[in-house]
């Protein structure tokens, strides 16, 4: 790893995880968050896009998740790709997309996906399966032949990266770890971790 850009280094290692027959969800991402009581809440999301200006994933803003962002807008990423035997981890500030930014993306989402948007209640106690299936039929009944509009609760995230670390697995367990670290005048510094 001789990439001086923590996002060139990134992408390609994104690239190479797409192109192995081994990684099926290579987007496939754990997002931590803290709850109220200080426990770390873990989950997987995708991810979306990514530039120097952060990665972005998408979920319902009234969530436990979308709840703890706002009270808390630090997270950690975390991509671990098995089949090459490497991780990715980002820590990073929160902020939230531009409402056209995540109406661009609602419009590219499966319909169905968009109705299920409309319909969950993310985190919250259901009652019965039956419930939610209900709802789901009652919306696509509603936007029949029609444009679904984007719910105001549901919308992205973008993780402002300050620390990445690159972990590539190596013989003995003599891994290989790159650190880069953002500083003061928005450059990266980079130094190797014992692993």
């Amino acid at each position: 790893m001789t990439v001086k850009n923590p996002f060139e280094q990134f992408e390609i290692w994104f690239e190479e995880a797409k192109k192995c027959e081994q990684i099926l969800l290579p987007e496939a991402m754990s997002v931590t968050t803290v709850d109220k009581n200080g426990f770390p809440d873990s989950r997987m999301v995708l991810l979306k896009g990514f530039n120097e200006n952060g990665f972005v994933f998408y979920t319902n803003l009234l969530s436990e998740k979308g709840n703890q962002l706002k009270n808390n807008p630090f997270t950690t990423l975390l991509f671990y790709w098995q089949g090459l035997e490497r991780q990715v981890r980002i820590l990073g500030k929160v902020t939230n997309v531009s409402p056209k930014e995540a109406d661009s993306y609602f419009k590219t989402r499966p319909r169905g996906s968009q109705i299920g948007a409309c319909v969950s209640n993310q985190s919250e106690v259901l009652t019965s399966r039956e419930e939610l299936e209900k709802a789901f039929s009652a919306c696509e009944k509603k936007f029949e032949g029609k444009k679904i509009p984007r719910p105001v609760h549901w919308s992205g995230f973008r993780v402002e990266a300050q620390k990445i670390e690159f972990w590539q697995g190596k013989e003995n367990r003599l891994h290989e770890r790159l650190l880069f670290t953002k500083t003061k005048n928005e450059t990266w510094e980079t130094c190797l971790l014992y692993p």
